[in-house]
């Protein structure tokens, strides 16, 4: 059997989420020969080239480091195929084609944020909790054609609260998923691995998809029932966060962007969107079958707050509304 040490392995991967099973690669003595990640990108107000976390990590730990714009150019596949990678992973990177999954003798494996068949695509944590789902999961996958739909090796589920926003259950499934990517590297490493089609794996209900979200997604429509926009919130928080128009007695309105919500299930006749505030303490928003109270919000330009310190300085009456 192959030691650790032996086993050359790539490493490709860029947000936050894919530095953990890095670390718990490096830290374990296992042999990363090489890193790709996303080409630097300009970033704040002064458009100053930002590292992603993957690099910043690759650099603080001496890695040699590659940064492809496109994956099929010429010259990158050369360098990756002159690293010798004897297994790649990938964690949270981009579709890769055939000829680089391909490339290493022990196949390419997949860190994914869902318990797959489900949640395939690009934001399957948000989709998760933005659905009122009670568990979700990591699932390990060697790469094929088409996206996400490799066979699988393993998964870990992991329970979802009623309370969990997505920057919570992001946490979570990033620690355990720097545990299952040792786990199946050791298992590749035993010759245990037993992979298994999806269409083969039991599925309770429909498959739903994880597509990328984007701003217009994450509006919020008060004309929904209180469950599902506390859900969708919760979601979409911290980031990229909810919104909805807030609009002024004069007609003016101005983006909110809404992070924490209370439920209050209720029968009343108020149009959704409708506004109820004390203009001190507490906004709450009509929906279909009740209201949703706000607790922390943020104005255009101004950092987050709680409802009562954003009333402090930002003059609310019932005259306006949400849309």
């Amino acid at each position: 059997m192959m030691k650790k040490e032996d086993l050359r392995i790539v490493y490709m991967g860029t947000p936050d989420f894919a530095v953990e099973a890095l670390r718990c690669l490096v830290e374990g003595g296992y042999n990363v020969v090489g890193v790709i990640t996303m080409p630097d990108k300009p970033a704040g107000r002064g458009h100053k080239l930002q590292f992603s976390p993957v690099k910043q990590y690759a650099l603080d730990h001496h890695l040699p480091l590659l940064q492809p714009e496109k994956l099929k150019d010429a010259d990158f596949v050369e360098a990756l195929r002159a690293w010798k990678a004897d297994l790649q992973i990938v964690v949270a990177f981009r579709m890769l084609p055939e000829v680089v999954w391909n490339m290493p003798r022990l196949g390419t494996f997949n860190l994914h944020a869902s318990l797959l068949p489900q949640y395939r695509g690009a934001a399957p944590i948000n989709w998760a909790v933005i659905n009122g789902d009670t568990e979700t999961g990591i699932t390990t996958f060697f790469l094929k054609h088409e996206i996400d739909t490799g066979e699988v090796i393993q998964q870990v589920p992991v329970p979802i609260a009623e309370t969990d926003d997505v920057g919570i259950v992001h946490d979570k499934l990033m620690l355990l998923g720097g545990r299952l990517v040792v786990e199946t590297v050791d298992a590749i490493l035993d010759g245990t691995v037993k992979s298994v089609p999806q269409e083969k794996m039991a599925v309770a209900g429909e498959l739903r998809p994880a597509p990328k979200i984007f701003k217009e997604t994450c509006r919020i429509d008060w004309h929904q029932p209180v469950k599902r926009i506390y859900d969708f919130v919760r979601g979409l928080s911290p980031y990229p966060a909810a919104w909805t128009e807030l609009v002024q007695p004069d007609g003016e309105s101005v983006v909110v962007k809404v992070f924490e919500t209370e439920k209050m299930e209720a029968a009343h006749q108020l149009a959704p969107g409708t506004v109820q505030t004390d203009g001190k303490n507490y906004i709450r928003v009509a929906a279909t079958d009740g209201f949703i109270a706000i607790r922390s919000l943020q104005l255009p330009g101004k950092k987050r707050l709680k409802t009562d310190e954003l009333l402090r300085g930002f003059r609310l009456t019932e005259e306006f509304k949400m849309k």
